[in-house]
């Protein structure tokens, strides 16, 4: 069998604090979670982060693990040194690789394996974690309902820690400021998974082990009258919930998108364009606002960045005014010119040269 070097698996180094452990197994797992990496080898890298936390994050199974000493390479050639043979598997018609782990867990982690399934159950410095969870796996919904969940003071602590709250941005337009219409958004969250509420005991089926599980949910809300870029709109309610009933708020940041204006606090900023004879000859445009169709007059010899301002065409103000339009002039060509428009091009050139 192949040694594995499960520090270097978690990526810690073989000192490293039970805090480092757990925190380093906690970003692995949420990082190679098979409902968020979808690559090839993200289950096969996910079973072996679970592997390793569960033996380097108790401390009994990690001094087991440490006296086979610190000088083997991972994936090396192993074979048990006397005392780690401990445990034979085909007792029970299933292989070396019960519960999920692999034969070099099994090989030194045998005999914690055999008492469990013996009906014996053990503290944390015992098999009480990962094991338990995947040898209910197929049992999941049974698991879910006798599942039980005791408010105790310290877990009534950690509720009142715990921020249930969800930020998320949500796009708004021009449109929307104007109209304040209902949209419909989705909120995602990572929350306490609910089936082992987020104890990390090794493998459970629910969230797998992370103690976190994916929430996704639509809601409705109204776009507040004289809403702004940046601002947060409330919805009450409609955050995270705890294993206690309690709800969080759900707060959405606004972010405006727009592809035809931008914003400036009330007024709206956006371009004009101009054919180059209709710059140097002045003209009559007709430019679209968000309160409908207006004509512009465009004066002779007009530049490049001009502005126009549009008064009372920009947003609404809480005093009952709206701010302004303004409009920037740029001057653009025909995407085809005619040889006798080029000709003339010709002709200007020489004129003032």
């Amino acid at each position: 069998m192949k040694y594995k070097d499960y520090y270097e698996i978690l990526g810690v180094s073989r000192d490293a604090t039970q805090q480092a452990i757990k925190s380093a197994y906690r970003k692995l797992a949420r990082k190679y979670h098979p409902d968020v990496n979808k690559s090839a080898d993200a289950q096969n890298k996910f079973k072996d982060i679970n592997e390793a936390y569960e033996v380097l994050g108790d401390e009994n199974k990690r001094k087991r693990y440490d006296q086979l000493g610190s000088s083997w390479q991972s994936g090396a050639d192993f074979t048990p040194p006397p005392g780690f043979e401990n445990f034979n598997f085909s007792n029970f018609g299933t292989g070396s690789s019960q519960g999920g782990f692999s034969d070099f867990f099994s090989a030194i982690f045998g005999d914690i394996l055999s008492q469990q399934m013996g009906g014996r159950t053990s503290s944390r410095g015992g098999f009480s974690s990962a094991f338990n969870d995947f040898s209910q796996f197929t049992n999941q919904s049974t698991r879910r309902k006798t599942n039980t969940y005791q408010d105790t003071s310290s877990q009534r602590q950690q509720k009142n820690e715990e921020n249930l709250d969800i930020i998320q941005n949500v796009s708004l337009t021009v449109d929307d400021l104007i109209k304040c219409p209902k949209k419909t958004v989705t909120l995602s969250s990572y929350q306490q998974c609910s089936v082992c509420h987020g104890s990390h005991q090794g493998f459970c089926s629910n969230c797998a082990g992370t103690g976190l599980e994916k929430v996704t949910k639509n809601i409705t809300f109204q776009v507040p009258k004289f809403v702004h870029e940046g601002q947060k709109i409330r919805i009450k309610g409609e955050g995270k919930k705890d294993a206690f009933g309690h709800s969080g708020d759900a707060y959405l940041v606004v972010k405006i998108v727009d592809g035809e204006y931008r914003v400036n606090e009330y007024n709206l900023v956006k371009d004009l364009e101009l054919l180059p004879y209709e710059a140097v000859l002045g003209a009559e445009k007709e430019a679209v606002t968000p309160w409908g169709k207006v004509k512009v007059k465009i004066p002779k010899n007009t530049q490049t960045g001009k502005k126009l301002r549009l008064k009372g065409m920009g947003l609404n103000k809480k005093d009952g005014t709206k701010g302004d339009l303004d409009i920037y002039i740029k001057i653009v060509l025909n995407e085809k010119i005619s040889p006798r428009a080029i000709e003339l091009y010709e002709q200007l050139k020489k004129l003032n040269s």
